[in-house]
């Protein structure tokens, strides 16, 4: 699962990296703790050209009437996004990445209390995480929205939550936008060992409004 994230690149950075075209209107960083229904920064591929663009994080899918007619589908589960009737258009024709500086994840202590970490990438690079995404309208409301790939935790991951996002190597972009011909689905795995890293962080975070760069210093010991 992924439920929060933190991206603390620069726009104009990202842009460069995944050489995609940036939008006016996405949102102003560092932020440290990306929550759903927020708005965050999506690389797509259309028409050859790629965009880095505003989304809301929360997929909607065509049929709800409005933003809150179901659940809110945060994640998509890599073993059955190809069979859900949600997300399978999607994976299909609407593929993108989510850039992230690092995520966070949950465990629990002897008393029940949540105990979060900090999980990132072993190099500078940010991680560049496998999504979908979906326009929506309804009324007078149109936007676009979107949702993160997971699957089965790996290595140091799958000790501390059973799932992680799909992060995908550079090397793999232009296969899952769509750019590289077919063949995407074999990109839905755990990261290899070693490439995420992870400390604990103050409880801060639990809070969805918190926020600052404390975040994700690792907790003292």
């Amino acid at each position: 699962m992924c439920g929060r994230f933190v991206l603390t690149h620069p726009t104009g950075e990202m842009a460069e990296l995944f050489e995609a075209t940036p939008a006016n209107d996405l949102p102003h960083g560092p932020r440290y703790n990306i929550c759903p229904t927020q708005q965050v920064g999506v690389v797509t591929s259309e028409t050859g050209m790629r965009r880095y663009r505003p989304m809301r994080w929360g997929f909607v899918p065509h049929w709800y009437k409005s933003p809150t007619d179901g659940p809110l589908l945060i994640n998509a589960r890599a073993e059955t996004i190809a069979r859900k009737p949600a997300f399978r258009m999607a994976c299909r024709e609407r593929r993108c990445l989510i850039p992230a500086t690092g995520f966070y994840e949950w465990t629990k202590d002897a008393d029940g209390a949540r105990l979060p970490w900090y999980i990132r990438p072993d190099t500078v690079q940010p991680l560049a995480f496998a999504g979908i995404w979906q326009s929506w309208t309804g009324g007078q409301d149109s936007f676009e929205t979107c949702a993160i790939v997971t699957c089965a935790a790996g290595g140091a991951m799958s000790r501390i939550h059973h799932r992680e996002p799909v992060s995908l190597a550079p090397e793999e972009w232009a296969l899952w936008l769509g750019e590289a011909g077919h063949g995407a689905a074999r990109l839905m795995k755990a990261a290899p060992e070693g490439r995420l890293l992870a400390h604990r962080v103050d409880r801060k975070v639990n809070s969805n409004t918190a926020e600052g760069a404390e975040l994700i210093r690792p907790l003292a010991a």
